[in-house]
């Protein structure tokens, strides 16, 4: 170190001086960091939440804004703030002043419908619906891929059409189908999550979901269980049936109103066309009403052998089979041939005979007969 050291005292004075006095500045500046840490962190627990609202009106460079209780308010903004009508905006819980605006005005995460992974379901996956199939590719599939013809033709092609037929039938199948083979933005929901508790929420929803369809154009809205919101309308003072029928309004509106729908198709699908509102069902809104019956003996045929061509099988005696199955939708087919399946294995066999089939249509026949004389009692 360029000296001697003569003896421990020395030692000991140079230790404290070039070795120990560093290592304690360095921890004495550690526990300082520390301790600023954890009174900002304390600060921060103390600091009230910011309010998520929504600006109505701008006043004299004052805001109206909606908090989420419904109640309005005439507030102040801060200085670096500039806020326009339909912002969502975050305010200060004392004084509710703006201060802050959020980039994205939806209130919901709408993104969250549309399907980025497209069903492996396609045309070729369908049996029994050919002529369904023609319909819907051409009210759906053609507009989209070749508009001139309509242009030339002179026509306004369909805005929607409805899928309505029993439980089972392949409805859902159908829309899987086209948002596989459609070269377009698929945006999928349920009925149900239309409806919404506070008053507007929910035709602000289908507003922002129109929206979104026509920045994303071309695209198909897909509606399932469109009568858990579309019911024909009756005078009822629940304010409840109120919030729905607004937004069903609402919905009538974004399909058939001053908005062009551009490139936006509008699928729906229910199994209770009967309690529909007829200003949903008029032509302008949806323009084909496509009913899904039950199959017929040739489509429970097709059923049948598309499911049974991927399973090893011992000539099988389909004219029983399809005898059989009379009264069974495409979704009980598909179960007897899961559960032909199923009475192989437990026997310990690798190949499915007629027998399993009969087997199965017992099965399934059995809990169908249960279901309906369980439905009966009810009327």
């Amino acid at each position: 170190m360029g000296f001697i050291i003569k003896n421990k005292k020395e030692a000991s004075e140079l230790y404290d001086k070039e070795i120990a006095a560093p290592s304690v500045n360095e921890e004495n500046e550690l526990l300082k960091n520390s301790l600023n840490y954890l009174k900002n962190e304390l600060g921060k627990f103390k600091e009230l939440p910011l309010l998520v609202c929504e600006a109505k009106k701008v006043i004299n460079n004052k805001v109206l804004i909606k908090v989420p209780n419904g109640s309005h308010f005439l507030v102040n903004t801060s200085s670096n703030v500039v806020v326009e009508p339909g912002d969502t905006v975050l305010v200060e819980q004392r004084s509710l002043t703006v201060v802050q605006k959020f980039d994205n005005s939806k209130s919901f995460d709408i993104e969250d419908f549309i399907i980025v992974e497209k069903p492996d379901i396609s045309w070729d996956n369908i049996g029994g619906l050919e002529e369904q199939i023609k319909e819907i590719k051409e009210v759906v599939e053609l507009p989209l891929l070749k508009p001139e013809l309509f242009k030339e033709i002179g026509i306004d092609p369909p805005k929607g059409i409805l899928l309505h037929g029993p439980p089972g039938t392949g409805k859902t199948l159908l829309a899987k189908a086209v948002a596989n083979s459609a070269n377009a933005t698929f945006i999928e929901v349920v009925g149900s999550e239309l409806v919404q508790k506070f008053i507007g929420e929910g035709a602000k929803l289908v507003r922002d979901i129109f929206a979104l369809a026509r920045e994303r154009a071309p695209s198909i809205i897909f509606i399932d269980e469109i009568d858990a919101l579309a019911a024909e309308r009756m005078n009822i003072g629940v304010s409840g049936e109120r919030e729905v029928q607004r937004t069903f309004i609402q919905l009538l509106t974004e399909i058939d109103g001053f908005n062009n729908l551009d490139n936006v198709k509008v699928v729906a699908a229910t199994n209770r066309i009967d309690i529909l509102d007829p200003a949903l069902l008029r032509p302008g809104r949806f323009d084909r009403l496509i009913e899904i019956p039950l199959p017929d003996e040739k489509a429970r045929l097709d059923i049948v052998k598309l499911h049974s061509n991927k399973m090893k099988t011992d000539d099988l005696n389909f004219d029983e089979i399809i005898r059989k199955t009379d009264g069974f939708n495409g979704a009980e087919v598909k179960a007897v041939c899961t559960e032909a399946g199923y009475f192989a294995i437990r026997e310990e066999r690798k190949v499915i005979n007629s027998d399993d089939f009969f087997k199965a249509i017992d099965k399934i026949a059995g809990v169908k007969y249960e279901d309906d004389e369980y439905l009966g009692m009810f009327g």
